[in-house]
């Protein structure tokens, strides 16, 4: 079982075939996940395409991540919560600034997966909009944005199938909103 501390990420390789396993142990905590293909690092997670290929903006059990060479990289077989989406890019500095009124250094997603990423010569420029596991976005009927609690309880988890050689990039979310006020770990087991 790996750690992810609050407000930070980790990097590493999954192999096709191998299970990622990604767990709340708390509850009510948001994980941005990012995939690249490990063989050739343009070839990268894509909302718009998984979001067109599954016909859904919730992905859940039995649904696949798809790269933006419209390759499936990943499919989630189990998933607890069943509430995860693309609906919001990772959370930035600006993030902080513009909709927080946030002044001077805050944590963010979209630092700690390019940080992490950097091992694998992956920069900022290259992160797409996350995977947001277990977010909780919801909508209005004109299309208003809402970010709500997540509704993951404490040992929810989404059990992924890497279905190429991926490099991995997860965080433990680090916007207030997303996790309901408080910043708690993620964990992560890779399974054979």
């Amino acid at each position: 079982m790996q750690v992810i501390k609050k407000q930070s990420g980790a990097a590493f390789k999954l192999k096709k075939g191998q299970k990622l396993k990604v767990i709340d142990p708390e509850g009510e905590q948001v994980s941005d996940m990012v995939l690249f293909n490990a063989k050739d690092r343009r070839e990268k997670l894509s909302s718009g395409k998984t979001l067109d290929f599954e016909e859904s903006i919730l992905i859940s059990t039995g649904n696949f991540l798809w790269s933006n060479r419209s390759n499936k990289m990943m499919e989630l077989l189990e998933d607890t919560n069943g509430r995860n989406d693309f609906l919001l890019a990772p959370c930035s500095p600006e993030t902080f600034e513009v909709m927080y009124d946030y002044e001077g250094y805050h944590p963010s997603c979209f630092e700690n997966l390019y940080t992490n990423l950097e091992k694998f010569e992956i920069e900022p420029d290259d992160i797409p909009t996350a995977f947001n596991i277990f977010m909780n976005v919801q909508f209005d009927e004109k299309g208003k944005l809402s970010v709500d609690p997540p509704l993951s309880k404490a040992g929810d988890y989404v059990l992924f199938e890497a279905k190429i050689d991926l490099i991995v990039a997860l965080t433990a979310c680090a916007a207030e909103d997303s996790n309901n006020g408080s910043f708690k770990p993620i964990h992560y087991e890779i399974l054979d």
